[in-house]
């Protein structure tokens, strides 16, 4: 209940700074400062990693995905340079879907291939224009630990822009707010940023195929957690990010 109490101020106090602060990185600090502010309160705040690995210029960052928390754990551990692609459900959310919009997140429709398509040309053109994005490119989480396949959105993405990837792990939110609906709880919470990946020469569909695998093996190494590659996860917003590869040069 201390939580959840907790949640709703901070949200509530978030959206109206986001609301009223002019310029997208003063609403993206903001934000950043809120969520650290919140999740210090309630036993989770995240210890950061390897922040020297991000690159002084765009890039992409891709993280393995365990829970709700994570989006509020990478605000909070980032610079506010960084925007999120989120499902585009979460546009529909009251409250929010108009903080996360002002923040800058890239919303991505899961069902509708057409419109799935015309969010896929919108974050390409985002990332083209130079902003450095967010990912998780399984697309979902389970309650059962472990890395599931990633999806290419991400990486064709930084192809298609130009830029590294950056592989990033974060712990012990499955533990502090569990998929199965579980009560949150205070945890260690842990983000390691990696080391950058550049595309190496080839088409763009070679180059985002080995992103993907270098990076995916990367946080498979550190993460301690076992591989579900083969596992069947349901539709994720990634697989529609994905069609980015299939657009014209």
């Amino acid at each position: 209940m201390y939580a959840g109490a907790l949640f709703v101020i901070m949200g509530l106090s978030a959206l109206l700074a986001a609301s009223a602060l002019p310029g997208l990185e003063r609403r993206r600090s903001a934000a950043r400062r809120m969520a650290r502010l919140l999740l210090t309160c309630v036993g989770m705040r995240p210890v950061v990693r390897g922040l020297e690995h991000l690159p002084p210029g765009q890039c992409v960052i891709v993280a393995n995905h365990a829970s709700y928390l994570d989006g509020p754990v990478f605000t909070a551990a980032l610079p506010a340079r960084f925007g999120f692609v989120i499902k585009r459900e979460m546009a529909k959310v009251p409250l929010a879907g108009a903080f996360l919009r002002r923040i800058g997140s890239q919303f991505v429709e899961r069902f509708d291939r057409q419109r799935g398509a015309a969010d896929a040309l919108r974050v390409l053109r985002t990332a083209t224009n130079g902003h450095s994005l967010v990912f998780f490119p399984e697309g979902t989480f389970t309650p059962t630990p472990g890395l599931l396949k990633f999806h290419s959105g991400a990486f064709t993405t930084a192809v298609r822009a130009g830029c590294p990837v950056v592989p990033a792990v974060v712990r012990g939110t499955r533990a502090a707010l569990s998929p199965r609906g579980e009560l949150p709880r205070p945890a260690r919470i842990e983000v390691q940023i990696l080391p950058p990946i550049v595309a190496p020469d080839g088409t763009p569909a070679h180059a985002a195929a080995a992103l993907r695998e270098q990076a995916r093996t990367a946080i498979l190494t550190v993460l301690g957690e076992p591989d579900l590659s083969s596992h069947v996860a349901p539709v994720a917003a990634a697989d529609l990010v994905q069609g980015i590869g299939d657009l014209p040069e």
